[in-house]
């Protein structure tokens, strides 16, 4: 998604890298603007995903990188059993709900990397066969990795809302920004 992310202030790595961890947030959650709940949940293609349930799933892995960076427990933890349900709102669960529970982690975040002494401080990477055992990583890593993980489901919010009706991702930044729809 090519919107502008502003340049940081000389030597700002923090303040970069947080804008663009919330450059790939905003491509997330404009993907689901102007939609009814039913739309948000649709699946146009054979994929499970759907935009309602990549806004959630994006929300909570955030949260789960954040509470190992804070070395905390996480209040929302998957295990096997509930995994699917983190790419899916169940209940009385609405996209409106969910992007204000993102907005909290958001800020969560944002201060918890304002507040570390350097981005050079690291925390355990949990156990998984994909991880070094014993591996550490920094918080310039976090941030990186928020920024992969991000994207790589902005492209497949991508995608989808273009299935759902056309509207591409520079539309969506324009219409967000106020501008006359272009569709």
């Amino acid at each position: 998604m090519v919107t502008h992310v502003p340049s940081e202030a000389p030597g700002d790595e923090r303040g970069a890298l947080l804008a663009f961890v919330e450059a790939q947030r905003g491509a997330v959650r404009r993907s689901v603007l102007g939609l009814t709940e039913e739309q948000a949940a649709s699946r146009p293609s054979v994929s499970e995903l759907s935009l309602s349930g990549l806004v959630k799933h994006v929300a909570e892995t955030e949260l789960n990188w954040l509470r190992m960076a804070q070395q905390l427990p996480n209040e929302r933890q998957r295990d096997a059993e509930t995994w699917a349900d983190s790419f899916r709102l169940v209940g009385d669960e609405t996209v409106p709900q969910v992007v204000e529970f993102w907005s909290k982690v958001a800020a969560e975040t944002e201060a918890f990397i304002h507040g570390v002494d350097s981005m050079n401080d690291t925390f355990p990477l949990p156990e998984a066969p994909w991880y070094p055992k014993d591996e550490r990583c920094s918080m310039r890593w976090l941030l990186v990795h928020l920024v992969e993980e991000i994207a790589r489901h902005a492209g497949h919010a991508d995608i989808i809302r273009e299935s759902l009706d056309g509207r591409t991702a520079l539309q969506l930044v324009a219409e967000e920004a106020g501008y006359p729809s272009q569709s």
